[in-house]
């Protein structure tokens, strides 16, 4: 043929499953559609089910959640982390600080930009229920970071490594397609993956991810076009929106379209230098014996009260505070984990399930517990001392602002590391969206784990349009308020892959002793081998 693209554009058509890739595209798009057409109409209404919601069921989403805390702490210290993905002999297909820096910059990194220096803030304006310390009293500080460590720790990546272990797998010891519904192979049998009656899994998980994925993209996009204005006096009306929104999309558009080793795993390289160096001098040149001192009571009170505060309903008042923080949160994480599970699938052949279960729970931590503690406190720090009024410039510029100011009136140099705040900014977003496109793309082609680009492109494109059009209406607080809702069906496919998972890893045990040689029966390692045949993907 005479043109260039009917080839990729036949490959992208051949490859998708039609049903999920229509159904979850025609669907996403009529949902968000809705709220961006009557904001005000679908925020109230979905306030007043999420209301209902925090009053009748915040129980079940702190639940599901405290239970993949429970069941991946496990993993990391019993006899299942030895468990290998893939066969005994497979090497990994990426260096493990690689894989930390890849789950790091997928999972978490543009929440962490966004209410890194912010969140303690309005815990320490408003005051906590599960304290009884005031507001805006220095009693509240470390409260109010120890909370936001909550948050920010070992839950959400528990929530995603859930449905990453259980994918990764059965993609990788059982040959099953890399895709959502790949979470139910312990009930229905690998084999029943591709029937019918398990599509509007995969559906449903579409418009969950495109939800999660928008409503993050619109904090960060709100986030960039603030510092644009604070550092350089940059104005943009909903025709500038579009258009660094499109700019941005086309970034991580074009680092999927790169792939796994050439787009994504440079570009969480690059994150992790501007993370740390931006780190290091907040924590050098800001209140370094404050931080220290706040920062190690928060994390004594995270480590011991971990269990009263993941359980907190406060059911004592009207749980609003709850359902507006944590319950939030939790919903919006499991509206994520679908995608990151399927790109901890992507990544994690060769690698045994305690290394994951060690990268996900602790080294991601060990990254984002000094990011919360350094940002949040310094911003404590210089509203308890006058320094700045941070509570002034949230009510007068919005949340998005906070990080810009404190880097500029706290280190030497504040004009140019404001300035790499906002790349770190930019360079977190694309990383986490395109990782995310890239789940996207995989999981409405079947589960093949090296989707086209062409198909790459198209979910990239549809979700930088959706999130530009929800910016331009207003509509990314009533899209907040509807990823709570759709995060309680994943709620409750999380504790279903938790009973699934258990079993298989229970049955898996003796192949595990075949495979460290420590049994020299081959009767069931055979029988298992037979009906998990280890199969080995190519590299993207």
């Amino acid at each position: 043929m005479s043109s260039r693209w009917p080839g990729p554009l036949a490959a992208a058509r051949e490859e998708v499953e039609p049903s999920v890739f229509l159904g979850g595209a025609v669907l996403t798009v009529v949902a968000i559609g809705l709220v961006a057409a009557w904001p005000a109409a679908a925020a109230e209404q979905l306030t007043a089910w999420n209301t209902w919601l925090w009053g009748k069921l915040s129980w079940l989403y702190l639940w599901a959640m405290f239970l993949a805390v429970v069941f991946c702490v496990w993993l990391l210290i019993g006899p299942w982390g030895d468990i290998r993905f893939g066969g005994p002999d497979d090497d990994p297909d990426f260096s493990y600080p690689s894989v930390l820096a890849m789950l790091f910059s997928a999972g978490l990194s543009t929440g962490l930009v966004f209410y890194g220096p912010a969140e303690a803030l309005f815990h320490y304006r408003s005051g906590i229920p599960f304290f009884e310390s005031g507001a805006r009293s220095a009693a509240t500080v470390p409260d109010a970071i120890q909370y936001t460590l909550l948050h920010w720790g070992i839950s959400p990546w528990s929530a995603y490594l859930v449905f990453g272990i259980t994918i990764g797998y059965y993609v990788h010891r059982a040959d099953a397609p890399i895709k959502p519904s790949t979470v139910f192979a312990p009930f229905v049998g690998v084999e029943n993956l591709d029937r019918w009656w398990m599509k509007p899994v995969d559906i449903l998980m579409v418009v969950v991810s495109v939800g999660g994925v928008a409503v993050s993209l619109g904090f960060v996009v709100t986030q960039f076009l603030a510092g644009l204005s604070y550092n350089y006096g940059v104005t943009v009306g909903d025709l500038g929106t579009l258009l660094v929104t499109v700019g941005l999309t086309v970034g991580f558009t074009f680092s999927a379209a790169l792939g796994v080793k050439r787009g994504i795993r440079r570009l969480s390289t690059l994150n992790m230098y501007l993370f740390g160096t931006l780190l290091a001098v907040l924590f050098a040149f800001g209140p370094t014996a404050y931080l220290l001192s706040v920062g190690t009571e928060a994390f004594g009170g995270y480590a011991g009260e971990f269990v009263s505060m993941s359980l907190f309903t406060n059911a004592g008042g009207d749980g609003a505070w709850v359902g507006r923080w944590t319950v939030f949160y939790w919903a919006w994480w499991f509206s994520f984990a679908p995608m990151i599970g399927i790109f901890i699938a992507r990544i994690c052949r060769g690698r045994t399930v305690r290394q994951i279960a060690f990268a996900g729970l602790v080294g991601t931590s060990a990254a984002s517990f000094p990011w919360f503690v350094v940002t949040g406190g310094s911003s404590l720090w210089a509203q308890e001392t006058g320094r700045l009024d941070l509570l002034g410039v949230v009510a007068e510029r919005g949340i998005a602002v906070v990080g810009f100011p404190l880097f500029e009136a706290l280190v030497p140099l504040g004009g140019v590391f404001s300035a790499v705040y906002l790349l770190l900014v930019m360079t977190f977003l694309v990383t986490t969206v395109d990782s995310t496109t890239l789940s996207l793309a995989m999981f409405t082609t079947g589960g093949d784990p090296h989707p086209s680009t062409a198909n790459r492109v198209v979910w990239g494109t549809l979700v930088g349009l959706l999130t530009s059009l929800l910016l331009s209406t207003g509509g990314i607080a009533a899209l907040q308020d509807l990823v709570v809702l759709l995060g309680l069906p994943v709620a409750l496919v999380l504790v279903l892959c938790l009973v699934g998972l258990v079993c298989e890893l229970e049955q898996t045990r003796p192949v595990l002793l075949t495979e460290r040689g420590d049994d020299d029966s081959r009767t069931v390692a055979d029988a298992v081998a037979d009906r998990s045949p280890f199969a080995r993907r190519g590299d993207d």
